[in-house]
């Protein structure tokens, strides 16, 4: 070989110092005949953890072959020298040994004569030491929704680094206890790798986590990429949201007493038992926005005294620290508390019978109740009277009641005279009760019976005739007189004429109302109808007693009509036919008819019954009657139709007129 072969055997004798020199008189003689831009796959300064490296260059004119050799980390040969028989630019694989370290590779070129120029050099990194385990240092205890955005700290790596170093850390956060932060088994990407700042780079800010138990896994990754030969775990438990705070005794509307309070709250997350690991768990209930009263644990109770309208706020802190107060955390503004009105009145009502009576309307009594607080409740509460006196019950009189006012009707007209004392209670809304039997001014509340004015009404037929009869079909004229006191006449009064007919009429009564003139006097002309009893009545008002007169009677004679077919019977021959009609104007005649008596007589004596008939329902009757005696020749007969007195007829007796039949 000529001179560049020479001086490599020289080289390889003398080491890497020698070869230095011997290179520096090559280039000197071959300047510019070198690999141009040669480099490595990755970078010179990048470690691998693969074994076989790529080494790339361009050629400049004139190259018939390429050599190549491996220098180990100490500068010593470890792959001799080796040769491409073209002008190569490339070698794909060079495989370095085992052990870690930085070596050298080594290229020149050589012509076509056969001389070799200098060579160039690049590094070949090489690391597939695993590092040691890392473990995440998670703060202890839950992490409320305040502790984010959360801070993880992860331990170094045990024992020696690689020669590599450590080029940072791969983090995953899961739901499951077994998951790895990388997929390969030896190795981590680039992408894979969370945190690149060497291995004091061992802080990561996570942003937000999901509630409940999350595992943190972590490895430590060297600058070649591989990765901890185990995965460090660890358990993160979240509880972002705040207990469910829950409050007993508080009723819906008011209430007469104090009332104990307890606030009961409960978590599904951390939960509200303290784990020495973070802020102990309470239970408060703050009242009017004052000082709360705070209990450790899931439950407080409070009292709430006094009257008034409360506004009661309860709330508690579970273990993470989750606390709706409606403060803030760490710059975390935190939820209102849950508050309930709570509404309490002590005090009974106040109340008191108005003054004085209504000249107007005495028998109306009046209270007047209020109650600042709770207001009266008028669903309850009553007036009741008893005469002055009396040790027995008070008897409660219908009342009306509002927010304000209580209302009775005492009729006193009902009651003995005499002097009476009433009594009054009123009910709050709360409960509270309270009674009075004494006006506002202080007087007792006393009336005396009767309050109203007496009156008297007298009414009739005329003077000294409460009864009277008519003929059927006839009105008749029905007056009186109303008087207050002894003689004061009742003007411009309405006064009701109730007219009730005997059994069998239809209607069973009939009404009117009529007004009574300016001496009190009244006329009402009764229509004409059934027999009947007749009474005025007039009503009561709220300054005058009501009055009734005696009962009148009206007493109607019926009407029956007949005709007979031929005024002269023949004796022995055709029958003469008696056909009538029962008037029944304002009566029911039933299915079966009513009774009709067929009377005779000869003149100047009595009559005589001879047949008993029923009419139809339109009251006709029929009946064929035959001479038969030859003593009735010669003979004037007189014939009526006669109504006799019967159940359900509402008519006094009647006859027809008579008619007259002569016998031959």
């Amino acid at each position: 070989m000529r001179g560049g072969g020479i001086a490599r055997r020289i080289a390889a004798l003398l080491g890497a110092a020698a070869l230095a020199g011997l290179s520096a008189v090559a280039t000197a003689s071959g300047a510019g005949f070198q690999p141009v831009e040669m480099s490595v796959d990755g970078g010179e300064e990048s470690w691998r953890a693969e074994r076989s490296f790529a080494v790339r260059w361009s050629n400049p004119p004139g190259v018939a072959a390429v050599h190549y050799r491996l220098l180990d980390p100490s500068g010593q040969v470890s792959l001799v020298e080796a040769k491409i028989g073209w002008p190569a630019t490339a070698i794909q694989q060079l495989t370095v040994p085992q052990a870690p370290g930085a070596y050298i590779a080594e290229v020149w070129l050589e012509d076509a004569n056969g001389n070799d120029g200098p060579p160039v050099s690049a590094r070949l990194r090489f690391d597939e030491s695993p590092p040691g385990g890392v473990d995440p240092l998670p703060p202890g205890g839950w992490i409320a929704r305040s502790g984010f955005p959360l801070t993880l700290r992860l331990s170094h790596p045990q024992g020696p680094q690689p020669l590599s170093g450590i080029r940072g850390y791969a983090v995953s956060i899961d739901r499951a206890g077994d998951g790895e932060p990388c997929a390969g088994a030896f190795e981590c990407s680039e992408a894979e790798t969370d945190l690149h700042t060497g291995v004091d780079g061992d802080s990561l800010s996570i942003g937000e986590l999901p509630e409940g138990v999350n595992y943190i896994h972590a490895v430590a990754v060297s600058g070649s990429g591989m990765r901890s030969a185990t995965t460090g775990s660890a358990i993160v438990r979240v509880d972002k949201t705040d207990p469910v705070t829950r409050l007993a005794g508080a009723p819906e509307g008011w209430s007469n007493r104090p009332l104990t309070l307890t606030a009961t709250a409960t978590d599904d997350g951390s939960g509200m038992s303290a784990t020495g690991d973070g802020p102990p768990p309470f239970t408060a209930i703050r009242v009017d926005g004052g000082a709360p009263t705070v209990a450790a644990g899931d439950s407080v109770t409070a009292s709430v005294i006094g009257s008034g309208l409360h506004t009661v706020a309860y709330y508690a802190r579970d273990a993470a620290g989750n606390v709706d107060d409606g403060g803030s955390s760490n710059g975390v503004a935190n939820r209102a508390p849950a508050t309930a009105a709570v509404r309490i009145d002590r005090d009974p009502p106040r109340l008191a019978f108005l003054d004085a009576q209504d000249p107007g309307d005495p028998e109306r009594i009046e209270v007047r109740a209020s109650d600042p607080l709770s207001g009266i409740d008028p669903t309850r509460g009553g007036i009741s009277v008893r005469p002055v006196g009396s040790t027995g019950r008070f008897e409660a009189l219908p009342i009306q009641a509002s927010e304000t006012t209580l209302t009775a009707r005492w009729d006193s007209e009902a009651y003995p005279p005499g002097e009476y004392e009433f009594r009054a209670t009123a009910f709050d809304i709360a409960g509270n009760s309270a009674s009075t039997a004494s006006r506002a001014g202080g007087a007792a509340m006393r009336l005396r019976s009767p309050l109203k004015v007496a009156t008297t009404l007298l009414a009739g037929f005329g003077p000294n005739s409460p009864s009277r009869t008519v003929p059927y079909g006839r009105g008749i004229l029905f007056r009186g007189h109303l008087i207050a006191g002894r003689r004061a006449p009742l003007a411009g009064m309405p006064v009701r004429i109730v007219e009730s007919f005997t059994a069998g009429a239809s209607p069973p009564e009939r009404e009117s109302t009529v007004r009574t003139g300016s001496s009190g006097n009244f006329s009402v002309r009764l229509p004409r109808g059934p027999s009947r009893e007749i009474v005025a009545i007039a009503p009561p008002t709220a300054t005058l007693q009501g009055a009734r007169s005696k009962v009148s009677t009206l007493a109607v004679r019926g009407r029956v009509h007949l005709r007979i077919s031929s005024p002269i019977a023949k004796v022995g021959g055709r029958p003469i036919v008696f056909r009538g009609k029962v008037a029944s104007a304002g009566a029911e005649i039933p299915a079966d008819g009513r009774a009709v008596q067929l009377q005779f007589r000869l003149p100047g004596l009595a009559w005589s019954e001879f047949r008993t008939v029923r009419t139809d329902r339109r009251g006709r009757f029929r009946y064929a009657y035959r001479f038969a005696d030859d003593d009735s020749r010669g003979v004037r007969f007189q014939f009526r139709a006669f109504v006799p007195e019967q159940a359900g007829w509402p008519f006094d007796p009647a006859g027809s007129l008579p008619v007259a039949v002569l016998g031959r």
